[in-house]
């Protein structure tokens, strides 16, 4: 719709552009007719002068009619070099729409393409303007540096988008990092040349500027540089596409090989050193693996030895337990006769220079205990000066438990925590150490109880203090203490199968080895 009223206005412009030039020509012709006339009749029919204006007067009302045929075959002329303009516009028009139609541009973006086109020569024009203008004052202008730092920007950009795609073809197997720092590196010289270049052409048009030919050399020389750019983005991309390496890979590969040779010879001669230092170790840990191995092979003989001795003869087992147990009491005697002539060659037991701050707790133990069980529950009380003076009770064997109860129920005493529960082997006999404390009265006690060292059984603590448990199943294990009462007394650490109890004073190895 468009389109036709476009052709409308066109032929209605051509019609009226045809008027006026055949009402000129008419005017143009009408005059020299009329001046030919008068210089060549003058004007004797009338007798008066007439004026220019009644002459122009007479002239147009008399020649109208004449000249009428004139007007109209020079407009029928002009309606026809029009309806021919507009003939030819309309197929121009028609053809672009079949170029549209068949291959793709619409009329817009053919209208846009053409404003494109007219402001791109404009610039062009304006470009070699101003070139010109420098070149004839002698320097550059400000519209020249603008367009300088416009081109330089979208240059920068064009390598910036070339170097992306450059780093994308190296992700998918292409140029390496080193490729990329050398193409960075041949970009900063190439623009360092080009500022050169500029530089020499400013000096040189403020020499004596520079011609068409010179521009036109300019040119043909940055074409060259394109097309060369071109060639070796090409060349890069076929070799990475084939797999290929540039010189800059073969120096890198260089570079990496020397690295990995030199890696290789310090490694090897520090394990030479190593080699050379470890002879004497390894020695070692020959003769000591040699020595496990005849250890353990005379510890299957001996085994096998008391197995047999065990199925021959278990009497023989009793009477060597039996002299064992004699000897240590024997010992123990002996260990106790001369402590007690040591002491009396000192004159008895020494007292403390001065008396416990815990003298006063220990006092209303045996007291609270005394008034309430009795004074036989208790053998002996003191401060213990070695373990921070705290008071100790020694309560004999059959009124363990029922002390150890009071302790932990009676108001005044409150004893509801037990720190710490350890056996020990005097040789004559056994004690049981008990260590408590109460939160309520902030106060400690300790309880000692001594046992026969032949048969060292004595009441359990875990229904009065849960805690209890595993103190009294290692003092089973290692002094071989029984606990009666004991919810699961076991032996923890060496186990059910391990002849003997390792903390008793009489314990010989089943294993001398071990």
């Amino acid at each position: 719709m468009d389109e036709e009223k476009d052709l409308a206005q066109r032929k209605k412009e051509a019609a009226e552009r045809a008027r006026q030039i055949a009402r000129e020509r008419l005017a143009a012709k009408q005059a020299a007719e009329q001046a030919k006339s008068a210089a060549d009749h003058g004007d004797t029919s009338t007798g008066e002068l007439k004026t220019p204006s009644d002459l122009s007067t007479d002239s147009v009302t008399e020649g109208s009619d004449a000249a009428q045929p004139s007007s109209a075959e020079e407009l029928a002329a002009a309606k026809k070099r029009a309806a021919e303009e507009a003939r030819a516009k309309a197929a121009e028009l028609r053809r672009q729409r079949e170029a549209a139609a068949t291959g793709g541009a619409t009329e817009e973006d053919l209208a846009a393409a053409k404003r494109k086109a007219a402001e791109e020569a404009r610039a062009k024009a304006a470009e070699l303007r101003r070139q010109r203008e420098a070149a004839a004052t002698g320097g550059a202008t400000e519209e020249d540096l603008a367009a300088a730092k416009r081109k330089a920007a979208e240059e920068a950009r064009a390598k910036a988008a070339e170097l992306r795609r450059q780093r994308e073809a190296a992700a998918t197997g292409g140029a390496t990092e080193e490729d990329l720092a050398a193409a960075k590196k041949k970009a900063a010289e190439e623009a360092r040349a080009k500022a050169a270049e500029l530089r020499r052409q400013r000096e040189a048009a403020a020499t004596g500027g520079t011609t068409e030919e010179d521009l036109a050399a300019a040119k043909k020389k940055a074409a060259e540089e394109a097309r060369a750019k071109a060639a070796e983005l090409r060349r890069q991309r076929e070799a990475a596409a084939a797999g290929g390496t540039t010189e800059e890979d073969l120096e890198l590969a260089k570079k990496k090989a020397a690295a990995a040779a030199k890696a290789k010879a310090a490694a090897l001669a520090k394990q030479k050193a190593a080699a050379a230092g470890s002879d004497d170790e390894l020695a070692k840990k020959k003769a000591a693996a040699a020595a496990k191995a005849k250890a353990a092979a005379a510890a299957k003989a001996r085994a096998a030895a008391m197995a047999k001795q065990q199925g021959d003869g278990a009497g023989d087992d009793d009477t060597a337990k039996q002299k064992a147990a004699a000897a240590a009491k024997a010992k123990a005697a002996a260990a106790a006769r001369a402590k007690a002539k040591a002491a009396g060659a000192r004159g008895g037991t020494e007292q403390p220079s001065s008396p416990s701050p815990n003298d006063p707790l220990l006092q209303k133990y045996v007291r609270v205990i005394e008034e309430h069980l009795g004074p036989d529950v208790l053998e002996d009380a003191y401060i213990n000066r070695l373990a921070k003076d705290v008071p100790t009770l020694v309560v004999n064997k059959e009124a363990y438990y029922k002390v150890a109860e009071f302790l932990k129920y009676n108001e005044q005493l409150r004893f509801d925590y037990l720190s710490e529960l350890h056996g020990t082997d005097f040789q004559t006999h056994m004690e049981v150490y008990v260590h408590l404390y109460s939160y309520p009265k902030r106060q400690p006690v300790a309880l000692k109880v001594k046992i026969d060292r032949d048969n060292p059984e004595i009441d359990s603590l875990v229904p009065l203090w849960p805690g209890a448990n595993w103190p009294e199943c290692e003092a089973y294990d290692l002094l071989g203490i029984r606990f009666r009462g004991h919810p699961n007394l076991i032996r923890i650490f060496l186990g059910e199968q391990w002849v003997g109890h390792p903390l008793r004073k009489d314990y010989e190895p089943y294993d001398a080895e071990v």
